[in-house]
């Protein structure tokens, strides 16, 4: 009988530890799984709580650029603007119209301004006078090619003013900022391109009224240079104390 128990006990033992180990796979299974759905289901928060996050910033960021633009386009649009056709010309300034050509005055119209240009003639020494004509007499030229050059006004030696080209027209003077600026060209004396002071006087009262005129801010006043980089006027962009000198006096005018 001892003999016989002594052989069954390692059967039973063996079934044990099978049982137990079939249990104990069995709870690894069910913590492997919970384990895994617990992870699956954290995982699908935080990719649901990450597209959510970057839903809200896509969202934010349109609001802020459209608001942004919305401000842009109601400071330029729908501010108010000078009705340029309706603006009298001072009695110190002399109007002497170019003629209507392709070349000079393209009779083209200025809808609005957001800049004054200052120039000078880079012709020593030549009269406000003798630059108009110039300007007059590039109507002459053939249809094939030719020279475009013009400015709405122009201003001498001397200290006078004349003016070109209407202000609620276009002028050929500072390249692709001809269609929203209105231009001053300046004569000089000799090759440093510095202006005389009646020349110079002149010019601060004339930019400064025009701001005034097409209801722009007076530091809206720029060179030629600004626009294309060409030497122009030569003695502000060589001596930038000047220029800054010059706008001064504008704001103070």
């Amino acid at each position: 009988m001892r003999d016989e128990m002594m052989e069954r006990m390692p059967e039973a033992e063996i079934r044990r530890r099978d049982r137990l180990e079939t249990e104990q796979s069995g709870q690894s299974r069910r913590r492997g799984n919970q384990r895994r759905r617990r992870q699956k289901k954290g995982g699908g928060c935080r990719e649901g709580c990450l597209s959510f996050f970057c839903g809200i910033l896509v969202i934010a960021a349109a609001f802020f650029a459209g608001m942004g633009a919305g401000w842009y386009r109601w400071g330029r649009e729908t501010g108010p603007k000078a009705d340029l056709s309706s603006i009298q010309i001072p009695d110190w300034v002399q109007q002497e119209f170019i003629r209507k050509n392709i070349y000079s005055r393209p009779a083209v119209s200025l809808q609005e301004v957001n800049d004054i240009v200052v120039h000078y003639v880079a012709n020593p020494g030549s009269t406000a006078e003798q630059n108009r004509n110039y300007f007059d007499g590039l109507a002459d030229q053939g249809q094939e090619g030719g020279t475009s050059a013009s400015a709405h006004f122009v201003i001498g030696l001397e200290g006078e003013i004349i003016q070109c080209v209407p202000i609620d027209e276009i002028a050929y003077a500072s390249n692709y900022r001809n269609y929203d600026t209105i231009s001053i060209e300046c004569c000089h004396p000799d090759d440093t391109g510095k202006f005389t002071e009646a020349t110079y006087q002149s010019l601060v009262r004339l930019t400064a009224w025009l701001c005034d005129a097409v209801n722009i801010d007076r530091s809206r006043v720029i060179r030629h240079y600004d626009v294309s980089g060409k030497a122009c006027p030569l003695y502000f962009v060589e001596h930038e104390d000047a220029w800054e000198q010059f706008k001064r006096d504008v704001k103070n005018q």
